[in-house]
């Protein structure tokens, strides 16, 4: 199944984020595509819902920011975590 391939996907990001000290768990709702939602621990407003899905002109999948921007391929998790890291970073001032 589909959905099942994309659940996987997002658990290997999941466990990509926990060792990169930010929260992130699989979310599967009724009505909706299962997503991955990250909080950074220490700025609990800095937080992500990242889904998955193949991209329109291919077959290929990646996963999204939630504003349905193509954020990264699901093949190299190692990227898309430093992605996520960087965006959820609070600002030093």
């Amino acid at each position: 199944m589909v959905s099942d391939r994309r659940v996987g996907y997002l658990e290997a990001l999941e466990h990509e984020l926990d060792t990169r000290g930010l929260v992130a768990r699989v979310v599967r709702t009724r009505s909706g595509p299962a997503f991955l939602r990250v909080v950074n621990p220490e700025a609990g407003s800095l937080a992500e819902d990242v889904t998955c899905a193949p991209a329109p002109e291919s077959t290929d999948h990646y996963f999204w920011w939630s504003w349905g921007e193509r954020m990264h391929r699901v093949d190299d998790v190692g990227g898309a975590a430093l992605k996520l890291a960087h965006v959820l970073q609070p600002l030093r001032r």
